[in-house]
């Protein structure tokens, strides 16, 4: 018997979670404690953990050799050098918000290139203003910087290369077969960044990523070009991109994720011309999330009782 643990917070999902594995896998044993004390005492002899396993829980753990985590990109602290250190293997569902967080990109990119937050604005003034537009963007005629080629950016990539435009590609480990895109090493960021019309940011929170865009990259990028993060708002120095749409180092911005969060409401940002803003709701109210998450789930727990190569292992030491 496999013993597998939900690891608290216990919440719906996990609740809903623990029966399915168990109805689908029968070799597996699943531990819903409703405390961090209780968890303390069911992973002392499991073999595999969902969510966060805290440092006192990882210390008692003698048989852990899976943790599956629930978010591709998980909170600050989840890994930590204890667990970056142990043995156990960790996954997570990477590619599950291909479509939806992607779409979200495209939702920024074709509002910012058509100037709609300048006519939202005259809507609410009630002017006519067929003028209230400042530039224009023709997508066929644009590149697209894309920093993350992986489970979103792939997707985002096919679709800007639907709409005729240059993709650029930055992505330190490609997995994907994308011969409309122009791949390169982070290294080279720099060098590619002058180029795009539109800066798309997708990545993770790493120790590699933390703070990455700042003024001197915002400075590096056409005045005309648009900034958009949907990936970890802790890769970005909320007040340097301030400073650079007002300043016009940069045309606009379209934003999911903020360095603070919830963004403050006295913060400028709020008031700047043709930025759009939306408070970390790219996967919001998507139904079919929760599903696909679970198969990874379950693919994962399959392999594991098979001793196959589990799904989305991640490089502890850079949180991904």
């Amino acid at each position: 018997m496999i013993k597998f643990v939900m690891m608290p917070p216990i919440d719906d999902l996990k609740r809903e979670f623990a029966p399915r594995l168990e109805a689908a896998l029968p070799e597996y044993e699943v531990a819903v404690p409703e405390t961090d004390e209780d968890a303390r005492r069911e992973i002392v002899d499991a073999d595999a953990a969902f969510g966060w396993i805290p440092p006192e829980a990882l210390k008692v753990a003698t048989k852990l050799r899976w943790l599956q985590n629930p978010d591709a990109g998980p909170f600050p602290g989840y890994y930590y050098k204890e667990l970056i250190e142990h043995s156990v293997v960790v996954c997570n569902p990477r590619g599950i918000y291909f479509d939806h967080i992607s779409h979200h990109i495209m939702m920024f990119m074709l509002a910012l290139s058509r100037g709609l937050p300048f006519y939202v604005e005259a809507q609410r003034e009630r002017r006519w203003a067929p003028d209230a537009r400042k530039n224009y963007v023709d997508l066929a005629q644009s590149t697209a910087l894309i920093f993350g080629v992986g489970g979103i950016g792939h997707e985002t990539a096919r679709l800007s290369a639907e709409f005729g435009m240059k993709v650029i590609g930055v992505e330190p480990r490609p997995e994907y077969d994308l011969p409309y895109v122009e791949m390169h090493p982070p290294a080279d960021l720099d060098a590619v960044l002058p180029r795009a019309d539109f800066v798309i940011a997708t990545t993770p929170h790493t120790p590699e990523t933390e703070g990455i865009w700042n003024a001197e990259r915002f400075r590096l990028m056409k005045n005309s070009a648009y900034f958009i993060n949907i990936g970890r708002g802790k890769t970005m120095k909320i007040d340097d991109l301030t400073a650079a749409v007002e300043a016009g180092e940069i045309a606009g911005v379209g934003l999911d994720v903020f360095e603070i969060e919830p963004l403050p409401a006295d913060h400028r940002l709020w008031n700047l011309p043709n930025v759009l803003l939306t408070p970390h709701i790219a996967v919001r109210d998507a139904e079919n999330v929760p599903g696909r998450r679970f198969e990874i789930l379950l693919e994962n727990a399959r392999r594991f009782a098979a001793d196959e190569s589990l799904r989305n292992v991640v490089n502890k030491a850079a949180w991904y």
